[in-house]
Parts: C-alpha cells; sequence; structure tokens
C-alpha cells in the first residue's frame, strides 16, 4: 500500500482487497471536462462504412448510415504507416470515392470505447479546411475509418518558395487551426503528411495516423503523440517553461516549422527529420529557432518568428496570425505599424552550408 493511501473499507471481501488496486485500472474515465482542449484524432462529421463483410458502427445509438457498409469497393492502396494501411474505395452506387483507413491490430473493448468518446467529441467538426470523417466501424476485429479522399495527396516533400502560394496555403491551414481552436480542440500532431491538397487547390488538416490515439491517455497533451521533428521544445523537454504545455501554442510551433519547410525545400534544423531522438531533442530544444532566410521578405521572416517563439506565450494564435501582414497584405496599407516589420525582426543570421 503507498503511503497515505487508505484501506479498503471493512465491506470490501478479502479477495478485492488483494487486487484492489488492479481493480481501479478498469473503472470507467471520468465524464471529459469540454473546457479541456482534446486531440484531434481525425474530424468526424456524418457516417458510412468500409467494405469486405459484416461490420458494426462505432457510434452510440441508432444514426443514419448515409453509405451501406456493403457498398463500398476497394480499389487500391494509396498509403500506408506505422498505424495502418489507407485505401482508396469508391461507393458503387454513385462513383464517390473516399479514402479508408484500416488501424492495425486488436483492441480491446476498453480502447474501442475511448476511440468512440474521440468520435463523439468531434462529428460536429465541420470546415472547408479540415479532412472529413465520415464514420468508424468495426470490422473482423479491426478499426476503420472512412475518410474525404483527397486527391492530390500530402505535401510532404513539396518546395514552394513562392510566398504568393505559401501565404494562400498558410491561410487555409491557419483557418482550419483557428476553427478547431475555438472548438477546443488540438492536434498534436500538424506536419506537411498530415496536410492535405485536391485538385481544387483546397488545404487541409488531415491525421492518418489515426492508431496514435490507441496509445494515448485521456490526457489530451501526452507527450508521447505526435511527431518529435515537429513539436514544440516545451512539449519534448518538460523541464522547459517549468514544466507547462499550452497545446494550442504548441500546434502553431508545428505550423511554423512546417511553412519554412516548405519554402526552404528542407527541414529547417540542422539534422534531419528522420534523425535519431537524442539528435532532434537537441536541435529542437538546446538551439535558437530556426529563421526564414534573409533572402525572404519582412512579412514572410516576421510571420515565421511569430510561429517560432520558444516562449510559448510569445507565439501568435491562429486566429491573430491571420491577421498577419504575410496571410493578408492589406493589413500593411490599413496599418501602418507594419510598414516596419524590419524593425520588430532581429538581423538574420548568415546562411549555414
Amino acid at each position: 500500500m503507498r503511503p497515505g493511501q487508505s484501506p479498503p473499507g471493512p465491506g470490501v471481501p478479502n479477495r478485492d482487497r488483494k487486487g484492489f488496486g488492479r481493480k481501479q485500472l478498469t473503472l470507467p474515465l471520468p465524464p471529459r471536462d469540454p473546457s479541456r482542449p482534446v486531440p484531434l484524432p481525425l474530424p468526424p462529421s456524418n457516417s458510412g462504412g468500409p467494405s469486405g463483410g459484416p461490420s458494426t458502427s462505432l457510434h452510440a445509438g441508432p444514426i443514419h448510415q448515409l453509405i451501406p457498409f456493403t457498398e463500398l469497393e476497394r480499389l487500391n492502396r494509396i498509403g500506408s504507416g506505422a498505424g495502418g494501411t489507407v485505401y482508396k474505395v469508391v461507393h458503387r452506387p454513385t462513383g464517390r470515392v473516399f479514402a479508408l483507413k484500416v488501424i492495425y491490430g486488436h483492441h480491446e473493448d476498453s480502447v474501442r470505447r475511448q476511440i468512440l468518446r474521440e468520435v463523439q467529441i468531434l462529428r460536429d467538426v465541420d470546415d472547408q479546411n479540415v479532412v472529413k470523417c465520415y464514420d468508424m466501424y468495426d470490422h473482423n476485429a479491426e478499426i476503420q475509418v472512412l475518410l474525404e479522399f483527397m486527391d492530390g495527396g500530402s505535401l510532404e516533400g513539396q518546395h514552394i518558395p513562392n510566398e504568393q502560394r505559401l501565404a494562400d496555403l498558410a491561410r487555409q491551414i491557419l483557418c482550419g487551426l483557428a476553427y478547431l481552436h475555438r472548438r477546443h480542440i488540438v492536434h498534436r500532431d500538424i506536419k506537411p503528411s498530415n496536410l492535405l491538397i485536391n485538385s481544387r487547390n483546397q488545404v487541409k488538416i488531415a491525421d492518418f495516423g489515426v492508431g496514435r490515439i490507441l496509445a494515448q491517455t485521456m490526457d489530451p497533451c501526452n507527450s508521447s503523440v505526435g511527431t518529435i521533428a515537429y513539436m514544440s521544445p516545451e512539449r519534448i523537454n518538460t523541464d522547459i517553461n517549468d514544466g507547462q504545455y499550452d497545446a494550442y501554442a504548441g500546434d502553431i510551433w508545428s505550423l511554423g516549422v512546417s511553412i519554412l519547410e516548405f519554402y526552404m525545400g528542407r527541414f529547417p534544423f540542422a539534422v534531419g527529420r528522420q534523425g535519431d531522438w537524442a539528435s532532434l531533442m537537441c536541435a529542437i530544444c538546446m538551439s535558437q529557432p530556426p529563421e526564414a532566410p534573409a533572402t525572404a521578405s519582412r512579412e514572410f521572416r516576421d510571420f515565421i518568428s511569430r510561429c517560432l517563439q520558444r516562449d510559448p506565450s510569445r507565439r501568435w494564435t491562429a486566429s491573430r496570425l491571420l491577421g498577419h501582414p504575410f496571410i493578408n497584405p492589406g493589413i500593411r496599407q490599413q496599418n501602418p505599424v507594419h510598414q516596419n516589420l524590419h524593425q520588430l525582426l532581429p538581423p538574420p543570421r548568415p546562411l549555414s552550408s
């Protein structure tokens, strides 16, 4: 018995006293405080289902299935990772195309209930810059997720030196993030591979790493979730910022790293993003945040500096960044202060080889 732990009451049988601590681990989790941010595994909305045999919807209670399970046909694989595989599927009666994420592994009931809670929290998410999730199903003991199909794929590996195009891309991502943050939802894994584009040049936030929710607790800021290369310093090293982690500010850091990577055509730190944990930790936590090159415009350099502040309280919010002159050039004419952005910036550091 741990210090300070009260013994079980006299009414508890001896067999329950022996396994008292273990039984507590299976008690239902308390209801989520709606004022706290929640991680974004996937942004669900309406209903649907994958194909291939009998399945059970993970939604609680009766729900109208817009797309019956048996009406979907799997076409080909379009991506895979540690958490699962993504397939392109078609709804045979209409010809409409979706993406189907199949999560690896067989999961116990408690994990399925946790996923259901996440779906219930997020089922009303509906924004033009967030990929839609139509339903989640339990099929042959595997969790499968039906998603909006983005025919342009992810932005991973893209080099976008054109600032006007990059500003439009950043604006769309910020619109999606601002929407999520207003609803007290944090993503925690913003990175190029989770930013998708379609043939209409619409950019949307996604998370094909749905399997990551299987390893997380109800702690919305569990640092084991996400990709370390794009994590903020205070999330990697809890000694920074006195152990305080602002999940919303963490999303902004990840956005800044991603946008700077698009501009430079490479990961903006001195190490590769696939480097070992220790090298990435040292580069992100023990060095100054990366800056945009001196050849970039003052507006872009300032935008990046507003995202990549070591102190999370100094990072601008998504809503505020939408008014930045890099995103909204009209601000420069409306507010003369923004004409002197170079006075707010430190001198650019020399480019390293």
